[in-house]
């Protein structure tokens, strides 16, 4: 599966559009992940658990995304986009999102 944030996809041609692929993941904070973060919070630096979180997050929802494109039938993802959004104090939802399409 082509993914791709670009509009085309060079040297290949777009034969059909067949819709939306998506995926998506709600994460919450933990209390473990939570101690570290607040001790780190108190000496500056890089909060590495939620660095990790977000980045198990994101693979995750892409990997949805690709799923959802399969059962499309796709051969490419065009047009990937990346979203976040607060569910409720310490969730949060990852979104992606792109333009699945069969290629000739």
């Amino acid at each position: 599966m082509i993914i791709t944030t670009t509009e085309s996809i060079p040297e290949k041609e777009i034969a059909q559009i067949l819709g939306i692929a998506r995926g998506s993941t709600v994460r919450a904070r933990n209390v473990g992940r939570d101690i570290f973060a607040g001790l780190k919070n108190l000496i500056g630096g890089e909060i590495e658990e939620y660095t990790k979180l977000q980045a198990e997050s994101r693979e995750q929802a892409i990997q949805r995304m690709v799923e959802d494109a399969n059962r499309l039938g796709a051969d490419a993802i065009i047009n990937v986009r990346l979203t976040t959004a607060m569910i409720m104090q310490g969730t949060a939802e990852i979104l992606a999102y792109g333009t699945a399409v069969k290629l000739k």
